[in-house]
């Protein structure tokens, strides 16, 4: 409620702040979400507390989420500041909207009914409509607008769809009652109108997650959307994917569920092989990211093809880390690209002597995506990895999914360690002038780099925190 009441009261702060101090509502609202994330910390988060009948969840798993998300929109409203320049106009809409999709994002920890659902999925949609598309005077952000657009309608098709058939199989849209219903009719688990809902339902919820085969339309609208509306697509919009289907698989439907672990093998195999072979010949650093939050998708896949706790844990662990990891690349990336046009890997030339702290920056977070110890991404792709082949020791078919999983690490070096042989040993320098970077994103990037280095180095207290938030779910 505070978050969404902000993103209000900003568009009427908007019509009596003069243009040239619009900038500062964005540090102001920054500031107003560190608030909320501190006092989040005062819940008592221990038990389960249920609010609007039913439909609303607060418990561990919702508020790790939630924290997480405000946490994203603290360092993409302090991106957003510094951007603003390129926005022309709209920049306090432009700063209502992350807040409005942050909303969604929250209501989406907290689902235990699918009307929620869907009405938490659509305000984060509808919001990234117009985010992907805000820079009206630019071609691609237009066409990445339009595409998101379409592809996001097509799947709320699918998802209402699906909705409605699991209602009219089981008579009800709660969660608890979902689960009711098939741990004490086991008839219903068999029912051709109960199976299709719940594939279209994930068909929606792939489409969010960027898995294959929903993930075309993430390159293009990574590479087109403004770079900010890009690094919180990339983390905060994947995570609402991720927890939703936590929710569903383990808290709705977990009868039922437990028998699709080989459909979520294939999925995982062929997203984490599509998105890093995909990524070797990309040019644009904005698309190739795209391509690698595709097989980051599939590395998180993992966990839920594991279906155990230490497998949901590694997945919250993996988030906060890919977060942080993201939120710090996109930052140089917004940097290096201010003034040309175009996000070409070429940009990066010469980075080693215009900035060694962006170089550096940027140089830890292709480390910490490639899997490279003893940063956040390593520990986060072996504890997917463990809980993986935890599982091959009853069947083996998931050492296999084990081996493509590091398979994927070791191609995925090819394409992150080419942007740091651009960084340092490009034969195309043209530009070696100095890059100031504002003290916004300067701790924007000191804070990123401190969590990825902590959380590679000391796992622990993360790990404990998603292992107490997952045990709320019915593995």
């Amino acid at each position: 409620m505070a978050v969404a009441l902000l993103g209000l009261g900003l568009l009427l702060l908007d019509l009596v702040t003069p243009l040239e101090r619009k900038t500062q509502l964005g540090y102001a609202a920054a500031f107003a979400l560190a608030l909320v994330l501190g006092f989040s910390f005062l819940v008592e988060g221990r038990g389960v507390s249920l609010a609007f009948g039913g439909c609303y969840v607060l418990d561990p798993l919702a508020l790790f989420f939630k924290r997480l998300f405000l946490a994203a929109g603290v360092l993409v409203l302090l991106l957003a500041t510094s951007f603003s320049g390129r926005l022309r106009s709209g920049i306090t809409e432009y700063y209502s909207l992350i807040l409005l999709a942050l909303t969604g994002m929250m209501f989406a920890s907290s689902v235990n009914h699918f009307t929620l659902l869907f009405v938490a999925l659509e305000l984060i949609t509808v919001s990234f409509y117009v985010l992907v598309g805000f820079q009206r005077n630019r071609l691609a952000s237009l066409e990445a607008g339009v595409k998101y657009l379409i592809m996001g309608a097509l799947s709320s098709g699918f998802m209402v769809y699906g909705i409605a058939l699991i209602y009219g199989a089981v008579g009800t849209m709660s969660f608890d009652g979902l689960a009711r219903a098939l741990a004490t009719q086991p008839a219903l688990a068999g029912s051709p109108i109960l199976l299709a809902g719940l594939v279209f339902v994930l068909v929606g919820l792939g489409f969010k997650v960027a898995a294959v085969p929903f993930q075309m339309w993430a390159p293009d609208v990574y590479q087109g959307a403004p770079t900010p509306t890009t690094a919180f697509l990339a983390t905060g919009s994947k995570a609402a994917g991720f927890v939703l289907l936590l929710r569903l698989l383990y808290t709705a439907l977990p009868a039922l569920a437990a028998h699709w672990h080989k459909l979520v093998v294939v999925a995982a195999v062929v997203t984490i092989l599509y998105g890093n072979l995909c990524a070797i010949p990309q040019r644009n650093l904005k698309r190739l990211l795209g391509y690698s939050s595709i097989a980051n998708a599939g590395y998180l896949l993992l966990g839920l093809a594991a279906w155990s706790a230490d497998g949901s844990a590694a997945i919250l662990y993996y988030l906060t880390g890919y977060m942080f990891t993201l939120m710090a690349a996109f930052t140089v990336i917004a940097l290096v690209t201010e003034r040309v046009e175009g996000e070409d890997v070429s940009c990066l030339a010469g980075l080693g002597q215009r900035s060694p702290f962006l170089a550096a920056c940027l140089t830890v977070t292709m480390v910490s995506l490639a899997g490279v110890p003893p940063l956040a991404g390593f520990f986060g792709k072996f504890l997917l990895i463990k809980a993986v082949v935890a599982q091959g020791m009853h069947t083996s078919y998931y050492f296999g999914l084990a081996a493509v999983a590091v398979v994927g690490v070791v191609i995925s070096f090819w394409y992150y360690f080419g942007i740091i042989r651009a960084i340092y040993w490009s034969s195309e320098v043209t530009n070696l002038s100095a890059i100031e970077v504002p003290v916004a994103l300067r701790l924007v990037l000191v804070i990123c780099l401190v969590a990825i280095l902590f959380l590679g180095v000391i796992p622990g207290p993360l790990l404990d925190a998603a292992r107490q938030a997952v045990a709320v779910l019915k593995i």
